[in-house]
């Protein structure tokens, strides 16, 4: 007979207090102080803020700004490659220009008009890097390419009986190509230092497409070395292709106002206020974008900033160059006599 007052081992014991339960899908964030990296898959663009309306508004606006881009370079891409009287160092420099500028303005505007349909506007994690990769590289390219054309008239105005053996073929590829390398150099660079950092806050983009300073947002390792290197190379690249551009055209001003010929004066003038004109619209909205220590802090400014320089810019620049330039005007009327003649 047991002991009624004696407590066994057996009796029952209340159970513990039940823990709430633990979503068993998604990544959970990480608390201050104990960051570890998301094994992201992909990014969601944020784009422009706005309800449907606003959207729809400027899904129209960048499409139209779009296919004027394409229409413009194209236009300019078979007009200096059919005219044989174009067959000329400066429109082969242009016409690798206007190739830039048709893919530079496709790396962005098609992925962003679809972001404007779109209820996810995600990105996978390969398409965010590809696409800053091809942004960087052609944007970079473009910035050198200028700095050779300047060179380019350089030569042709103060030394234009050397010209045709400074500028021949073999030396204006070797040029070009050396923009596409520094381009390519560069992006590489960029690219690969922004995509080894472990992205861990979020995956929301504050941009309409994938660049450096927005993403450098989302890291939780010190991106001190990402932005003394972007800084470094953008200012090495602005600052360098600017003294070229300045120096050229300061030997160009100076060869002009000597020049007798008021004819002469004013067609010089017209072919290089359409390269100063692009020039200054192109460095003025780099500089802005990535020139100073406070690009990295509106993000609101950078998105009107980035839509001029990925769309505006490059349908500006066939206008620039064709209305302001008679030898490509006339190039686009005999264009459009010639199924007639025919």
């Amino acid at each position: 007979m047991r002991d009624p007052g004696t407590v066994t081992c057996c009796t029952s014991l209340p159970p513990p207090p039940s823990l709430p339960a633990v979503p068993a899908q998604g990544h959970a964030r990480p608390q201050q102080g104990n960051l570890s990296a998301l094994p992201l898959r992909e990014f969601v663009l944020e784009g422009f803020r706005g309800g449907v309306e606003v959207q729809a508004l400027l899904f129209a606006v960048f499409l139209a700004l779009y296919v004027v881009t394409v229409l413009g370079n194209v236009t300019m891409i078979v007009v200096t490659t059919l005219d044989a009287r174009l067959h000329s160092p400066m429109y082969f420099f242009l016409r690798n220009l206007s190739l830039l500028d048709l893919c530079y303005s496709s790396t962005i505007a098609p992925n962003t008009l679809a972001t404007f349909l779109s209820s996810s506007k995600a990105i996978s994690f390969a398409g965010c890097a590809t696409q800053l990769f091809f942004f960087s590289f052609l944007g970079t390219t473009e910035a050198i390419l200028l700095a050779v054309m300047a060179y380019d008239r350089l030569v042709a105005i103060c030394s234009p009986l050397q010209y045709p053996v400074t500028m021949c073929p073999v030396t204006c590829a070797r040029l070009v190509l050396a923009a596409y390398c520094g381009g390519c150099l560069n992006s590489i660079v960029e690219t690969s230092l922004t995509f080894q950092l472990p992205f861990c806050s979020s995956n929301r983009i504050d941009h309409f497409f994938c660049d450096v300073p927005p993403l450098l947002r989302l890291a939780c390792a010190n991106t001190a070395l990402n932005e003394l290197v972007m800084f470094g190379l953008c200012g090495f690249i602005i600052v360098g292709t600017t003294l070229v551009v300045l120096v050229s055209y300061g030997y160009i001003a100076v060869t002009i106002l000597k020049m007798r010929s008021a004819s002469g004066r004013h067609k010089l003038f017209s072919t290089c206020g359409s390269h100063l004109t692009a020039v200054s619209l192109f460095y003025g909205t780099v500089f802005v974008m990535y020139g100073q220590p406070g690009a990295m802090e509106s993000m609101e400014q950078g998105k009107v900033v980035s839509v001029f320089y990925t769309l505006v810019i490059p349908m500006l620049n066939p206008l620039i160059y064709s209305l302001r330039n008679k030898d490509v005007k006339d190039a686009l009327r005999r264009l459009g006599q010639r199924p007639t003649a025919t």
